[in-house]
């Protein structure tokens, strides 16, 4: 790990992404919102399980966070269960706002979660 990413979050809105493609095997980046709790890392793709870099996770779990200049590598678990994804969304409501949420995810049913520590 470069840096340290846990107090890199607490002052960032949004994370680095990197995962890899599925059929390319390419690295791919992309910010995205999150949230975390302890030593865990919350996701939610904004167009649900179709999102491509949701795919990517589900076929290869092992994922890179950014933030600043730290980073660190993770395996990342893709969440279905609904209860567990709305546990997920209510803490992106909390953290950015419910409006915020309604307008970039209208499709909530899935998220995931990678452990930092």
């Amino acid at each position: 790990m470069a840096g340290d990413l846990p107090a890199a979050l607490r002052d960032s809105s949004e994370v680095g992404l990197t995962v890899t493609g599925r059929v390319t095997g390419r690295r791919i980046t992309n910010p995205v919102w999150f949230v975390t709790e302890n030593d865990t890392i919350y996701l939610v793709p904004v167009h649900g399980a179709g999102s491509d870099w949701y795919k990517n996770v589900a076929a290869n779990p092992q994922i890179e966070l950014a933030a600043d200049s730290a980073t660190a590598t993770a395996t990342a678990t893709p969440v279905m269960d609904a209860g567990e994804v709305r546990d997920v969304v209510d803490k992106f409501r909390a953290k950015y706002g419910a409006g915020q949420v309604s307008r970039y995810y209208a499709k909530v049913d899935a998220a995931v979660e990678a452990h930092l520590a």
